[in-house]
């Protein structure tokens, strides 16, 4: 039986890159029935797409997704900066798909405010060659961390996380994680948000956050690179899921036909050119 969930805020995916986990993020869509999805961002990275690289698994996600709002869930697809060139169209919907900028939502009477974050970022803003080319080094670090993981699983030992490793061992990035999340957190309070929910620097965080104006909770959704997370809103409350924890109490999603990808490749090689 599926999980009936209210809500479902998912985060950097990365379609079209070797670290995306498509088979594991299918098997956690597939375990549930939202009534709302939220994908806050890199969903599609167009930043690294290429047509010579795009799996039918990273099709069956996109083909899923248009199912559930086929189906009568509402899916609000909210633009990050691997998938910028989205943002061109401002705001759209079509049917129960609405692509958006940013979303204020309420739920149970309190405010919500959810952007992809990229925003906060200064390597985005100002220096967006450097920006990809560490997109480009993060993708083949992922390559060389599954070559390294597939080894240790031979030997009977732990996975390791060769970003995560980095990331704790370098100030910088520690730093700029948490001047993230306090940067986010400030204007929240400022205009009286209750939540505030992003995604961008892969790390899953949920979090209460205060100062003297006032109080709010921060959260990430965190990835489906590493960290395979999601937010999930139901019965009034915030709760991380984590697909590790999980994954055994999830189903198989079964494979589909590649009927579904001629018509795919074309929107993705239009979104790209421009022409649409």
């Amino acid at each position: 039986m599926k999980r009936e969930v209210e809500l479902v805020v998912i985060s950097d995916v990365h379609l079209g890159t070797y670290g995306c986990r498509s088979e594991e993020l299918l098997s956690y869509l597939s375990s549930i029935n939202p009534r709302k999805l939220i994908l806050n961002g890199d969903i599609i990275d167009i930043w690294q797409f290429r047509k010579s690289y795009f799996p039918e698994s990273h099709l069956r996600v996109l083909k899923y997704i248009l199912d559930l709002a086929y189906q009568g869930c509402e899916v609000t697809y909210i633009t990050g900066n691997h998938d910028e060139m989205l943002r061109k169209f401002g705001k759209m919907q079509f049917g129960h798909i609405t692509l958006t900028n940013r979303l204020l939502i309420d739920l149970d009477g309190k405010k919500n405010w959810i952007f992809h974050g990229d925003v906060f970022d200064a390597s985005i803003q100002h220096t967006k060659w450097l920006a990809k080319l560490g997109g480009w080094g993060y993708d083949r670090l992922i390559q060389l961390n599954n070559v390294v993981n597939w080894a240790l699983t031979k030997l009977g030992r732990e996975k390791y996380s060769l970003s995560k490793q980095i990331k704790n061992s370098v100030k910088k990035a520690i730093k700029f994680i948490s001047d993230f999340e306090d940067t986010a957190s400030h204007l929240a309070i400022e205009n009286k948000y209750d939540y505030v929910i992003c995604g961008h620097i892969h790390q899953p965080q949920i979090r209460k956050v205060e100062t003297k104006k006032g109080s709010c909770i921060y959260m990430n959704s965190g990835d489906w690179i590493e960290n395979l997370t999601a937010l999930e809103y139901d019965n009034g409350a915030w709760e991380m899921f984590s697909y590790e924890e999980k994954k055994a109490a999830l189903i198989q999603y079964p494979a589909e036909s590649m009927k579904f990808r001629n018509n795919l490749d074309e929107l993705l090689e239009n979104i790209i050119k421009g022409t649409i």
